[in-house]
């Protein structure tokens, strides 16, 4: 069904490289993400400009490349942290060589700005993880649900369901989450791929765009007005995005006020736009800008089932 590379899952004393592809951030944050990596029995190493900073990104678009660059191309190491997201990873995804890292796959972990890595890891062939990023391992409580999720997942112990978010299933792990009112009904199977609506509606026409056959898409955002998210959908629709797909989930919209400049709530304007597609969409999914944000294997085999008692998403890898 999906012919991505998994990259190996870690075991303890595996090396991982932190880096700031993105914006800046606070050092201090770098050393908390460092402890919190470190607790998990891993080999923590920052990337020369982890901590750099140049106006609102981590260093000039040199640097982040080559540190970016350094890490895909590193033997010894398995997984990629991104630092934080912000904006500046499009300056880089058409610098890329994958020639190194194809002997060497490895993990790319982050969201939001991150989704634009995770367009083209995926483009190359490779599976990455949507999903908690450094700041948030030194911000959010160490027995987070999600970022124990995103533990077990990394070393792949998902099947003995030892974080409280995940769900063992036959071939791989899942998730239920609660029913929303707005949720249309049905089961779906497909290759699930997504993160951050505006990032991605930024790579829309280029080599790097998500391609909606077979796709069960996921969506969040931050910040964004209710009327600029409406009309990234509606650019979904027009486009013949949506009639494609295998199913939607939605994630997270966070950080905007609810004026009722379209005259209902954001989640029942985006509702009257999918009206009457046959697949099934989930609102509210715990993934985005908050402390729910569970991790999603960016380019995995997923099953996506929709009904009044709630939601399961299934991974079958």
């Amino acid at each position: 069904m999906n012919g991505l590379v998994y990259p190996p899952y870690l075991q303890a004393g595996d090396r991982v490289v932190v880096v700031s592809p993105s914006g800046a951030i606070a050092p201090a944050l770098l050393g908390g993400a460092r402890k919190a990596l470190r607790s998990w029995g891993l080999q923590t190493v920052m990337a020369r400009h982890a901590a750099g900073a140049r106006g609102r990104y981590a260093g000039t678009m040199a640097q982040r490349l080559a540190d970016l660059q350094a890490a895909m191309d590193d033997e010894e190491a398995k997984a990629i942290f991104c630092s934080r997201g912000g904006y500046g990873a499009v300056h880089l995804i058409d610098k890329l060589r994958f020639d190194g890292f194809a002997r060497h796959p490895k993990w790319l972990v982050g969201f939001s700005d991150i989704t634009a890595l995770h367009n083209v890891f995926q483009k190359e062939g490779y599976v990455s993880l949507h999903a908690p990023m450094a700041r948030h391992l030194a911000e959010e409580p160490h027995d987070n649900p999600c970022t124990l999720a995103l533990k077990d997942i990394l070393l792949g112990h998902f099947t003995a369901g030892t974080a409280e978010a995940v769900r063992p299933v036959k071939g791989g792990f899942g998730y239920r989450c609660r029913p929303h009112k707005l949720n249309h009904k049905g089961r779906a199977q497909g290759i699930l791929r997504g993160g951050n609506l505006a990032v991605m509606y930024g790579l829309r026409g280029t080599p790097w765009d998500i391609p909606p056959e077979g796709t069960i898409l996921f969506i969040e955002d931050v910040g964004e007005r209710p009327h600029a998210v409406e009309r990234m959908v509606y650019n979904l629709k027009l486009g013949g995005v949506l009639e494609r797909l295998h199913g939607l989930v939605i994630g997270g919209f966070t950080d905007y006020t609810e004026d009722l400049s379209l005259g209902k709530p954001l989640y029942e304007a985006l509702a009257d736009i999918l009206k009457g597609y046959n697949y099934p969409v989930c609102f509210g999914f715990p993934v985005g800008h908050g402390p729910e944000n569970l991790p999603l294997l960016n380019g995995a085999a997923v099953s996506l089932q929709v009904s009044g008692t709630g939601v399961e998403l299934n991974f079958h890898i």
